[in-house]
């Protein structure tokens, strides 16, 4: 008799036993190390436990063949050596109580015995006050030799083939460079949080990041965004002192201090991995301050898009629970609402004082100071308003009216409306008669603009709406892919004088993986230092856009997610690049601009979408307006 599909005839009891302690720590291992960055994360957090000013992590086919941790901290006792790489043997825990308010980032005593079970290890560590160092061996976490060496004081422990022994854990890991990746980003988020620590990173052999240890965050905001982003970056003011000036001295130990760095509105993301979080110096995923980084930016960033931010929440260790989860990156606050209150109201108070706000000059009704009557501390939107009366613009102010302008990354107002715009809309190939149109599209006249956004039509028995942005993506589109297959391939703009991208660590891994593509697409990058590239070259259609910005975008498509696109990989890039080209909503276009965009839209061999399915343009008939009207 079967249930289910199993054979209950061949069910037989089996007796109840212990497991043995080295299959016991392989199961640990499971939780505690996942792939060759929790490796990484658990020393570096042992360095840093120790008292370590230096650590340096060196990385070997992406942690898989080798990771070495070296650090100058404390070290261990050379009776100790051993017991440490005993499950639930740790220095940090003392008695129950200590649970309940934990100040060191590892604390269970079960990582270097859950590394040691699934790989070969070997440490030589010497401690204060020693003459010599120990040198100690482990494979699959059975002791294989013990030696005294010289040795500085500080550990080094080095992680030989990892899950060499648990072959169904080894088939999972990802890629090298997405290994690597995931190391880069651990690296770049803990040198954040301990600029006095000296970091440095390489990998089979080269160094691809290092800080000074020089104690200011600012020095290490260079090394993981580059001079520029770094430079643009609102630092959170510490509300210890104002806290402090208005709480009574019993009511100190309650307090939550916040500080650290956010970006500018006008610096934002493709997604939310720019937002890192540290609890009393411990690197935290918590859902809910992620939102209230980003509802502290409501009304401020486009749609689907989202800021920068190194926060770092200080509180009581009584008032957070860390052992929730063996990664530790889950916490537990006893008092959420008030931290989640906390973390928004300092983001959204820097926002708010430290923000450059735009000059509108005489023709704009002037937005609210903190100060000012009526202050409400939420950021209007419609603040400004233009006037009938003032005149219009120069050429190169940047105004959109507040009606028609845009929240969606793809119709994005761009910084410089009125600037040229691109050669692919050339009034000169226009044919001799205005009346567009033909095949594909209904024969159709300009009658002009709104909103500098949309082209007004007149078809057959009706008026047509186009929107110019997905138009134009459209013909630059088919364009370039057609470009692409010729034989002479893309054209590219050499610059005159190169152009330096700065990015943080793991953006670079990500476009040294893809420097292939991107050279065939018209791109000539090459390295310029650690996380550092020199542009030369940027495909024809980019050659008014700010090469460096070119980039970046594409870079940050590459960012969403282990797969960042779906399909060819080269058809997406190209999809960016002819979006960051395309007008934008918000640019005015002359009466020949608009024609020749048609035609060309006429041209294409789907003129009905942009190339990411948004409608280029939509009918309204003489008979739906005439019913609008009342006349039917």
């Amino acid at each position: 008799m079967s249930r289910g599909g199993v054979n209950c005839g061949t069910i037989r009891a089996m007796s109840i036993h212990v497991l043995s302690d080295q299959l016991a720590s392989q199961i640990a291992a499971g939780e505690v190390v996942e792939r060759p960055f929790s490796v990484v994360k658990e020393l570096v957090e042992n360095c840093i436990d120790a008292g370590a000013t230096t650590i340096n992590i060196d990385i070997q086919e992406g942690g898989r063949s080798r990771i070495q941790i070296a650090d100058n901290g404390l070290g261990i006792a050379a009776e100790e050596i051993e017991t440490a790489f005993l499950r639930h043997a740790t220095s940090k825990l003392q008695a129950v109580a200590d649970l309940n308010a934990i100040r060191t980032l590892g604390f269970r005593g079960e990582a270097l015995a859950a590394i040691a079970a699934v790989s070969k290890v070997t440490i030589v560590s010497r401690a204060a006050g020693e003459t010599a160092g120990t040198r100690l061996e482990l494979d699959g976490g059975k002791l294989v030799s013990r030696d005294s060496v010289g040795a500085p004081q500080g550990t080094v422990i080095a992680v030989e083939n990892l899950f060499y022994n648990v072959p169904a854990r080894l088939k999972f890991l990802k890629s090298v460079t997405t290994e690597k990746r995931l190391i880069d980003e651990f690296t770049s988020r803990y040198a954040l949080a301990y600029p006095h620590i000296r970091f440095r990173l390489t990998h089979n052999g080269r160094i691809t990041f290092q800080t000074s240890g020089s104690g200011d965050l600012r020095d290490v905001l260079v090394a993981v965004y580059g001079p520029e982003t770094a430079r643009e970056l609102l630092e959170i003011e510490d509300q210890r002192l104002k806290d402090n000036e208005e709480k009574p001295a019993s009511n100190l130990q309650s307090s939550i201090f916040v500080s650290g760095f956010v970006g500018p509105p006008s610096l934002h993301w493709a997604n939310r991995s720019h937002m890192v979080l540290f609890l009393n110096g411990r690197y935290i995923r918590d859902n809910s301050l992620t939102y209230a980084i980003i509802q502290a930016y409501h009304t401020l960033l486009p749609t689907g898009r989202y800021p920068l931010g190194i926060v770092f929440i200080t509180m009581p260790a009584e008032d957070v629970d860390v052992n929730v989860h063996p990664t530790k990156t889950e916490v537990r606050f006893h008092h959420s609402d008030r931290v989640f209150s906390a973390v928004q109201k300092a983001v959204r108070n820097t926002l708010i004082a430290e923000t450059p706000i735009r000059d509108m000059g005489a023709w704009a009704v002037p937005r609210p100071t903190p100060a000012a009557p009526g202050w409400s501390g939420e950021l209007d939107e419609n603040a400004f308003v233009r006037r009938e009366s003032d005149p219009q613009p120069a050429l190169g102010f940047d105004w959109t009216p507040p009606a028609f302008r845009y929240d969606d990354e793809e119709t994005a107002v761009s910084a410089d409306p009125f600037s040229s715009h691109s050669p692919a809309i050339n009034p000169a190939t226009l044919p001799p008669t205005a009346d567009l149109g033909g095949g594909k599209l209904p024969i159709m006249r300009v009658i002009g603009q709104i909103g500098a956004a949309f082209i007004i039509t007149e078809g057959p028995d009706g008026v047509f709406l186009i929107d110019q942005h997905a138009a134009h993506e459209r013909i630059l589109y088919e364009q370039f892919m057609a470009d692409w297959r010729d034989e002479d391939g893309v054209t590219s703009q050499g610059l005159v004088t190169g152009t330096a991208v700065h990015l943080s660590p793991p953006q670079a891994t990500l476009l040294n993986e893809n420097m292939a593509t991107m050279s065939q697409l018209g791109f000539q990058i090459e390295p310029f230092g650690p996380n550092a590239f020199m542009v030369r070259a940027i495909p024809a259609i980019l050659a008014k856009l700010d090469p460096a910005q070119a980039v970046l975008s594409v870079v940050e498509d590459l960012e969403r997610g282990d797969k960042p696109m779906q399909g060819k990989i080269e058809d997406k890039i190209v999809m960016r690049v002819c979006k960051t080209a395309a007008v934008k909503a918000g640019q005015t276009l002359s009466q020949a601009e608009m024609e020749a965009m048609i035609w060309q839209l006429e041209k294409c061999q789907n003129p009905h979408t942009c190339p990411h399915g948004r409608p280029t343009l939509i009918y309204l008939s003489v008979a739906q307006l005439a019913k609008q009207f009342g006349r039917i």
